[in-house]
């Protein structure tokens, strides 16, 4: 499954980032992932947002 979504993100026009980012949540205090495929300029934005 992972080969198939590299390939796919190479064949695309534009440059993509599959972005992972830990969130902590404020009920519990547990982490969660959260992940997206963004272009490449819109990673830090990604990054930044809570």
């Amino acid at each position: 499954m992972a080969k198939k979504t590299v390939a796919s993100l190479q064949k695309a026009g534009k440059s993509l980032t599959k972005v992972i980012k830990m969130v902590k949540s404020e009920k519990t205090g547990a982490y969660s992932f959260r992940e997206a495929i963004v272009p490449n300029d819109k990673v830090q934005d990604f990054l930044q947002k809570k």
